[in-house]
């Protein structure tokens, strides 16, 4: 018969999470979870996320939360705006009327037009893989930032409460 304390329940729990890190390694591990987050991998955000935190040792809280800072309302207009940054950067713009056959395409949806609506965004692809990472990767220098400083100034306000994230 197991019997579980509640010593050995935190013990496992730490290990799975691996939260006791130094402010440093939190604040990286956020980061990467922000990156991920804000990164062209739409919908392999959570995946990859946990791979890369247990592959990397990281903590596995603080990599998630990051994950999850881009939330549902902020997609659409985050990528959107990545995809014009993106596009200006490689000088592609966006063809002409493509937000109106975008709007048509979904407005009566059907798997009929799914070759439609691929066609349509085919030729913003390296426009939106070029700028959602590059915006990711300033997302993520400024959540190392952040979290650094959050992380060191919850440590100097309780010494002894444990880890943050």
């Amino acid at each position: 018969m197991l019997h579980f304390t509640r010593a050995a329940l935190a013990r496992g729990l730490e290990k799975l999470l691996h939260t006791h890190d130094t402010p440093k390694r939190t604040a990286a591990a956020f980061a990467v979870g922000v990156f991920l987050g804000f990164s062209p991998v739409l919908g392999l955000h959570t995946v990859l996320a946990v791979i890369i935190a247990f592959a990397f040792n990281l903590n596995r809280v603080a990599v998630l939360i990051g994950v999850y800072v881009n939330l549902p309302w902020f997609i659409g207009p985050y990528y959107t705006l990545a995809t014009l940054f993106g596009a200006a950067i490689l000088r592609t713009p966006p063809s002409p009327g493509i937000l109106a056959e975008f709007r048509r395409l979904l407005d009566r949806w059907s798997l009929d037009d799914l070759h439609r609506l691929i066609d349509l965004l085919r030729p913003l692809f390296w426009a939106y893989s070029l700028g959602s990472t590059l915006l990711a990767a300033v997302a993520a220098a400024l959540a190392y930032r952040a979290a650094l400083a959050f992380v060191l100034a919850r440590r100097r306000r309780h010494p002894g409460a444990g880890p943050v994230l």
